[in-house]
C-alpha cells in the first residue's frame, strides 16, 4: 500500500468478500460508489487498481482529500453514485472494470451526533447525507400526517404508522433527535427492557425518504449497467430488505433468471440479451466478522458480471 494512504479508521463490512468478487488487477479501474471512510478504496488501491470514488457527503470527500492528493491512482468525486456515467465520461474513464456500492448510512455519519442520523446521542434533526436540501426536521414539521404515515410504513415497516404519525403531528415543532425518539417511543408504549427500540424504524424511514435512497439505488443500478465493460464485476452490499430486494430483482431480471410465468401459458420469446451473468448467491458475514462488527449482521452482498449485451431500456422498480 502506498505510504500516502493512512490506516482505515474502521473496516467496512464484508471487505474480503467484496474484494474477492471485484478481483482487482493492477492497472484496472474500479469505481467505489460509496467512498465513506475509504475502506474499500484502500483495499482496492493496495492491490494495484486505480479507483474513482464517489460520495455525496462533503465531509467524506474532505476527509479523504489529504491522502487522495498524494495518490495518483485515486480520484475523488463529490457526487451521487447515480451520476457515475456522466462523471466517468467527463474523465474519459468509461468503461470500467468493476463497481462496488455499500448502500445506506455510513458508520462515520451515525457516529457524529451533529449529523442527526442516530438517536443514541442527541443532536439536530438533520439526516442529510449531502448536507443540502430538506432536513428531517423540515419533513416532520411540515409534511402532512398521511405522508408521514406512508413514509413510516413503506420505508420503516412500521405497523402502527398512523399512530406514530399522529403523535409526531401533535408534538410539532421538533428540532432534536431526542425529541423525535421520545415521541415515537411514547406513541408505541416502549419500555426500556424491550429488545428493539421502535425509534429505529422511524429514523430509518425518514432518513431513506429525505435522502431519496431507494431512487438513488435504482438510478445507480442503471448507471452501473452502462458503466461496466464486458466482463466487469459488480458487488453491492445492502443493509435492509427494501434495498436487497431491489438489487436481487434487478440482477435476476437482467440475467434472464426472473420467473417466466405460468407453465400452462405460451412463453414469450426473450428478445433482450442478458446484461449480467454469474449472479452470485447472497453472502452474509461470518461469526468472526459479526464478533468484530455487529453492524455486519444485517449486511448482504450480491455480485454479478457484466456481459457484452447492450444496456436494457427497462427501468428499475423501487
Amino acid at each position: 500500500m502506498s505510504e500516502t494512504i493512512p490506516a482505515a479508521p474502521h473496516i467496512p463490512v464484508l471487505l474480503d468478500e467484496v474484494i474477492a468478487a471485484l478481483a482487482p488487477a493492477p492497472g484496472e479501474t474500479i469505481v467505489d460508489g460509496t467512498f465513506g471512510a475509504g475502506g474499500y478504496t484502500r483495499a482496492l488501491l493496495s492491490r494495484g487498481a486505480c479507483v474513482i470514488a464517489f460520495d455525496r457527503d462533503p465531509d467524506a470527500i474532505a476527509a479523504g482529500q489529504d491522502w487522495a492528493d498524494g495518490e495518483e491512482r485515486l480520484t475523488l468525486v463529490a457526487a451521487d453514485f447515480s451520476a457515475m456515467v456522466a462523471e466517468l465520461e467527463a474523465r474519459d474513464a468509461l468503461p470500467v472494470d468493476g463497481i462496488t456500492l455499500d448502500i445506506g448510512v455510513s458508520s462515520m455519519q451515525l457516529d457524529q451526533a451533529e449529523r442527526g442520523f442516530s438517536f443514541q446521542s442527541d443532536g439536530p434533526l438533520d439526516m442529510r447525507m449531502a448536507q443540502a436540501g430538506m432536513t428531517a426536521a423540515d419533513f416532520v414539521n411540515e409534511a402532512d400526517e398521511d405522508e408521514i404515515a406512508d413514509v413510516l410504513y413503506h420505508f420503516g415497516d412500521e405497523p402502527k404508522s398512523r399512530r406514530v404519525a399522529r403523535a409526531i403531528a401533535a408534538a410539532r415543532p421538533m428540532t432534536r433527535t431526542g425529541e423525535l425518539a421520545h415521541v415515537v417511543r411514547r406513541a408505541l408504549g416502549y419500555k426500556a427492557h424491550d429488545k428493539k427500540d421502535p425509534a429505529t424504524r422511524a429514523f430509518q424511514a425518514i432518513r431513506i425518504h429525505i435522502n431519496r435512497e431507494l431512487g438513488e439505488l435504482a438510478d445507480g443500478l442503471l448507471a452501473a449497467e452502462r458503466a461496466l465493460k464486458p466482463g466487469g464485476r459488480l458487488a453491492i452490499v445492502t443493509f435492509h430488505s427494501l434495498e436487497d430486494r431491489m438489487v436481487k430483482r434487478f440482477l435476476r431480471t437482467r440475467s434472464g433468471s426472473a420467473p417466466s410465468g405460468s407453465r400452462h401459458l405460451p412463453q414469450a420469446k426473450t428478445v433482450v440479451e442478458p446484461s449480467f451473468t454469474d449472479v452470485g448467491r447472497p453472502v452474509r458475514a461470518g461469526e468472526d466478522e459479526l464478533a468484530r462488527n455487529p453492524r455486519a449482521r444485517s449486511a448482504t452482498l450480491r455480485t454479478a458480471r457484466r456481459t457484452s449485451a447492450q444496456p436494457w431500456t427497462e427501468e428499475v422498480t423501487t
